[in-house]
């Protein structure tokens, strides 16, 4: 078909309408929280806990997980599940045997379980 020829049924300079664009497919991490999850995650390697991460951007959640070697299971996960945000909240941190250490509506909140700070002992 040359570029002169317009295809059957349609007018000459008619407007051709695309679908809508889609909505995001997966959950993700905004800055903010990519933000709070890396300054933690620097923290710790600093500290010598941890070596490796992944980002997981699922369908239905959002998965931080850290690694002590990287060929072993993930230490903790850090999930972000926007379903659970009216009941347990969005956030959680799961173990590698999948433990919940703690669930919240603020990442902030829920990552201080993961954040060993040095205290002073008598």
């Amino acid at each position: 078909m040359s570029e002169s020829e317009t295809p059957p049924g349609q007018r000459v300079g008619a407007v051709v309408t695309f679908p809508a664009a889609a909505a995001p497919s997966s959950v993700t991490f905004d800055r903010r929280e990519l933000n709070e999850l890396l300054n933690l995650y620097g923290r710790m390697v600093a500290a010598g806990e941890w070596r490796d991460y992944a980002i997981d951007f699922l369908r239905n959640k959002a998965q931080f997980s850290v690694f002590r070697r990287t060929a072993e299971v993930p230490l903790y996960r850090i999930v972000k599940d926007p379903s659970l945000a009216r009941r347990q909240g969005t956030y959680s941190v799961v173990t590698a045997t999948g433990l919940i250490l703690k669930r919240g509506a603020e990442l902030s909140r829920v990552l201080k379980v993961l954040d060993k700070r040095l205290s002073v002992v008598s």
